[in-house]
C-alpha cells in the first residue's frame, strides 16, 4: 500500500480540500456535530471540533510550534465548548497552518497516526491488499472514523480473510456506502457521493491498482 500512499492521500485531498496539493490551512465550518450543531474542520484532511482536532493541538503544543503557547488555553475547550464562532480560536488555526512548519509536519504525522495506520491495519487483518481497496478504506476512515459495521451487514460477500473476494467485498461495500450517502437525512453527507463516484468509476475501469492515471476525482485530475 505504502507505494501509492501519495497518491491516495492526493485523492483525499481533493475531496477535503478541493486540490491534489496539501491545504494545511483549510478550515470551514459545517453543521455536521452532534445533534446538526455547527463545529469546526480543518487541516489537510479535515478533522473535526468534536473529534480529533484537540488530539492534533496536543500534538503540536508538545512539538513546541510557534503558537504553541497560544493554543494551551484552549486544550481544555476543544471538545467541550462550541469554538466555531471564536474568531480569534479560527485565526490561530490559520496563523499556525499558514506560518509554522511544524504544524504542517504535525499534521502530516496525526493524520498518519490517527487515520492512515488505523486504516491500513484494518486491511491487513482482513486481508484487503489492491491500492483501490486501501483507498476506499482510507476514505471511510477519514470521513466515517472507520469502515461502518451497519453498512457492512447490509451485503453478503465475505473479506478475504473469511474467504470472500476483495474485489466483491470492496465493490458491495462501495455500493452500500454511496447509497446510505445518498439518501441520508442530512443533506451536508448526500453533497458528499463524489467520493463513492470516485471510486465506483474506478472499480467500473477495473483500475484497482491506481495505475490509470490520471484518476477524475470530484472532477478534479489526480496523477
Amino acid at each position: 500500500m505504502t507505494e501509492k500512499k501519495k497518491l491516495i492521500q492526493k485523492i483525499l485531498n481533493v475531496f477535503e480540500a478541493g486540490a491534489p496539493e496539501c491545504q494545511y490551512d483549510k478550515l470551514v465550518v459545517y453543521r455536521d456535530g452532534i445533534g446538526r450543531s455547527k463545529q469546526i474542520t480543518f487541516g489537510k484532511h479535515q478533522t473535526t471540533e468534536q473529534g480529533n482536532l484537540l488530539t492534533l493541538i496536543e500534538m503540536y503544543v508538545e512539538r513546541e510550534g510557534s503558537y504553541s503557547d497560544d493554543f494551551v488555553p484552549y486544550l481544555e475547550l476543544i471538545g467541550n465548548t462550541p469554538l466555531h464562532e471564536d474568531e480569534e480560536f479560527k485565526n490561530l488555526l490559520l496563523s499556525a497552518a499558514r506560518e509554522d512548519q511544524i504544524m504542517r509536519d504535525t499534521q502530516d504525522e496525526f493524520f498518519d497516526e490517527v487515520y492512515w495506520n488505523p486504516a491500513m491495519s484494518w486491511c491487513e487483518r482482513n486481508q484487503i491488499q489492491l491500492s483501490l481497496s486501501a483507498l476506499v478504506i482510507y476514505d471511510s476512515y477519514i470521513h466515517s472514523g472507520q469502515v461502518l459495521m451497519f453498512l457492512r451487514k447490509r451485503f453478503i460477500e465475505l473479506p478475504p480473510s473469511r474467504g470472500g473476494d476483495e474485489k466483491a467485498w470492496v465493490s458491495s461495500y462501495v455500493n452500500i456506502r454511496h447509497q446510505w450517502l445518498k439518501y441520508h437525512s442530512n443533506r451536508i453527507l448526500r453533497k458528499t457521493i463524489y467520493r463513492t463516484q470516485t471510486f465506483i468509476n474506478e472499480i467500473e475501469k477495473n483500475n484497482w491498482n491506481l495505475d490509470d492515471l490520471p484518476i477524475v476525482a470530484n472532477g478534479v485530475s489526480v496523477s
